[in-house]
């Protein structure tokens, strides 16, 4: 059985994989009934060998593992690596480096927006994955010898989307886009939980100043509790009775008690006085240092602008085979409708060359979008005339 759950077994492996100049890596982990994912099984793969890890075995010492992420000469290989990175982070405080993310990958090649690990490998590997124990409840133990090999085929089969994926990038110059991406990936801002930034998972939902300071206060408030009790956001209050608190803003057990979706009971708990604390902090912030409140960039002329970018953005994804959303999002197109110089992506780097010096051209009537035989295509103007075609 591929089944490490001793560290000196975990050590000699490692040791062996340092040698590879690339593994394949995934993990298994729960987080239902908890805020920190709970990493249940590792599986890391090279061409020669393959095994599971058994993280909840016990006196096992994952050290090994963690010297192995930080070991710049060996490409870590991951599908959708963002849970897994987080999972890292937690545990050790590091991000593995070099980061190949297959699933963005498969993106900046054409393969979609969001592909799945199973579509990817019957796409390249020809191969169906038995899905039969995708709903394993991973921290019960023993796990079966089929459960093993699931877990495992999601590290062996990726070896070879890998090594097709990294020969697509490379033929077509690509392999720089693909580092721009993984440049997010492998920032600890995008893993660091910070209360004070819970906020803006909401922040279209605030229209007024008052709404806004009190929401600031009471998501953080939230977030916080989360985070020290291990446990969902929804356990300690619902995404809509937040929001409806903050709109409300009670200022009293019996104003807070008095709302439709509050629980029952709850306002006379730790936890009402907690909701009610952090209401009184968001109405004494001062109003001039809240962040400006989001208005609907598609008002006015903007909707049209948008519309028209929303073309040039599929032209240019279909003409270059790159998922539309990998190049620009609706957020990007409403921020480049707004001014020339927003700060997104979209208009820097690899994304500017394609798409976005033309976008800021379809603003000012230097580009325009027509129809051949089917097919958007845009027209370069100059001085009022058609000069040339793409």
């Amino acid at each position: 059985m591929q089944l490490i759950n001793a560290t000196h077994d975990l050590s000699q492996l490692c040791l062996r994989l340092a040698n590879e100049p690339f593994i394949t890596v995934d993990t298994e982990f729960h987080r239902e009934t908890t805020f920190w994912p709970k990493v249940c099984l590792i599986q890391i793969a090279s061409p020669s060998e393959a095994y599971a890890v058994d993280t909840l075995a016990g006196g096992l010492d994952l050290a090994p593992f963690f010297d192995l992420m930080r070991n710049k000469s060996v490409v870590k290989v991951f599908h959708a690596a963002r849970q897994d990175l987080e999972i890292i982070w937690n545990l050790a405080k590091i991000i593995p480096e070099p980061l190949f993310d297959t699933q963005v990958a498969a993106a900046v090649c054409g393969y979609g927006e969001q592909v799945s690990y199973s579509e990817l490998v019957q796409n390249i590997c020809q191969v169906s994955i038995d899905k039969s124990s995708r709903f394993t409840d991973w921290a019960r133990r023993p796990l079966s010898d089929a459960q093993l090999a699931y877990a495992i085929a999601d590290v062996t089969h990726l070896i070879k989307v890998y090594q097709s994926l990294a020969a697509k990038l490379e033929k077509s110059g690509r392999m720089t886009w693909l580092a721009d991406e993984m440049n997010v990936l492998t920032s600890p801002a995008t893993y660091e939980q910070h209360p004070e930034d819970a906020w803006e998972r909401f922040r279209n939902r605030a229209r007024k100043p008052r709404d806004l300071a009190v929401l600031m206060d009471l998501a953080a408030w939230r977030e916080r509790e989360a985070q020290s009790r291990d446990v969902p956001r929804g356990r300690i209050l619902k995404d809509d009775v937040l929001i409806e608190i903050a709109l409300a803003a009670p200022k009293d057990i019996d104003a807070l008690a008095n709302l439709r979706a509050f629980p029952r009971g709850m306002e006379r708990t730790a936890t009402g006085t907690g909701i009610l604390n952090a209401v009184t902090a968001g109405l004494a912030r001062d109003p001039k240092s809240l962040p400006g409140i989001s208005r609907d960039r598609r008002s006015g002329n903007g909707g049209a602008t948008v519309e028209l970018l929303k073309v040039l953005l599929r032209q240019v994804s279909e003409a270059h085979g790159v998922a539309a959303k990998m190049i620009a999002t609706v957020d990007d197109l409403e921020a480049i409708a707004a001014t020339d110089r927003a700060d997104c992506p979209a208009l820097h780097g690899w994304r500017h060359e394609i798409f976005g010096h033309k976008a800021i051209d379809l603003k000012h009537g230097r580009l325009a979008l027509t129809v051949e035989r089917g097919k958007v295509v845009t027209l370069e103007w100059q001085e009022g005339e058609p000069d040339s075609k793409n």
